[in-house]
């Protein structure tokens, strides 16, 4: 499974938030372009890039700052927040990020993610977050009564290359994964699955590791990598193929 050091955006500074709660931010850099040439240069693959302002505000707030990110390091860059329209994906791809991320507008509307994988193949994830085993929606400040069982459903006749699930009851916590809970997911997605939230020792990749063979294909890391909780160069050197770049992203 790829290890995946996320880099979050709030005011052009690199945040972690807790449990995606806007006013709980904590600064960890504000650099984030040395942040993501500092996780290159531990290994990473792939970087995970989350625009938290346009999340809450619905359309892309960091822009440059995402393409300077991606401009800077040689890995792929996957980019999700904000992200409502055709038109914003279509900059973006334009722009080099190796996959746009699409939650809140793909949710609502099937047709608008159909559109999307079908204008670019290979280049879309749907972020599929959850609490309590709903899908929360903007910015994780809505709570729908649908089951991401329920929505996963069918899914791989639309064209998503990824799903990326987020535990947002433990995102940013360094609590532990709910492996379980995880595994449940996994099996119920007809695609590849990248789990997030809640990781912070190497014994939660651990945990997760053996849920490969089902479909797990990778795993973010935030706060743990930033509070020093995991060494991110040993955590891929443990659980990554080395070297693995666009040709493999998951």
């Amino acid at each position: 499974m790829l290890i995946i050091p996320a880099i979050d955006l709030k005011g052009g500074k690199c945040v972690r938030l807790v449990k995606g709660r806007e006013g709980t931010e904590t600064v960890f850099s504000l650099d984030p372009v040395d942040v993501a040439c500092r996780w290159e240069g531990a290994g990473a693959g792939l970087v995970h890039v989350v625009d938290l302002d346009g999340a809450f505000a619905g359309e892309p707030r960091n822009f440059d700052l995402v393409c300077s990110i991606a401009r800077s390091i040689s890995a792929p860059v996957q980019v999700g927040g904000g992200v409502r329209d055709i038109e914003t994906v279509g900059k973006y791809i334009e722009e080099g990020l190796g996959r746009v991320v699409l939650g809140t507008a793909a949710i609502g509307d099937r047709e608008f993610l159909r559109e999307a994988c079908a204008a670019y193949p290979g280049k879309i994830a749907l972020g599929l977050d959850t609490s309590g085993g709903k899908i929360a929606v903007k910015g994780w400040t809505e709570v729908l009564e649908i089951n991401a069982a329920d929505f996963l459903d069918g899914l791989s006749s639309v064209g998503v290359s990824v799903v990326i699930h987020t535990d947002i009851d433990r995102d940013g916590t360094l609590e532990g994964v709910r492996a379980g809970s995880i595994e449940s997911f996994v099996r119920s997605s007809p695609v590849p699955v990248v789990a997030s939230g809640g990781v912070g020792t190497m014994d939660d990749l651990e945990a997760l590791q053996p849920l490969e063979p089902f479909g797990l294909a990778g795993v973010i890391l935030g706060r743990s990598i930033y509070t020093g909780a995991i060494d991110l160069k040993e955590a891929i050197e443990r659980f990554s193929d080395a070297g693995k770049k666009a040709d493999t992203m998951p």
